[in-house]
């Protein structure tokens, strides 16, 4: 199961680095949010896939005497998931604004595009 883990991971690292070189920033956005997703997974997948018992101890020992569940990389995937929706919502909002600004989401057009309306007060003032 780990090995097809594996591959998914590889596969979803692929496909971002790929949307990543992409002349387009809705593209680029994609990349990002499917970087996240691939970095939870391998994350996941690094802390071994297994069907334990939750880490709980009874009230009547002292340490755990089975063989429990890892839950340190869930518990590093909740915070990797609130931190790439931010910075996932980062992004899209200032593409947003460059398109609005630039009118235009191709980077190459975006390094000669000139401002749209030089005379207008800038948006959320």
């Amino acid at each position: 199961m780990e090995a097809l883990f594996s591959l998914l991971v590889g596969a979803l690292f692929a496909v971002s680095i790929y949307l990543f070189l992409s002349k387009h920033i809705i593209r680029m956005l994609l990349g990002a949010a499917i970087l996240g997703n691939a970095v939870n997974l391998l994350i996941f997948t690094a802390g071994r896939l297994t069907r334990e018992v939750p880490p709980i101890i009874a009230t009547d020992e002292t340490t755990l005497t089975t063989a429990a569940a890892n839950p340190l990389p869930q518990a590093l995937i909740l915070t990797a998931i609130v931190i790439s929706f931010s910075f996932f919502a980062f992004l899209l909002v200032l593409g947003y604004r460059a398109f609005q600004e630039l009118d235009t989401d191709d980077t190459d057009e975006m390094r000669v595009a000139e401002p749209a309306d030089e005379d207008a007060p800038p948006l959320g003032y």
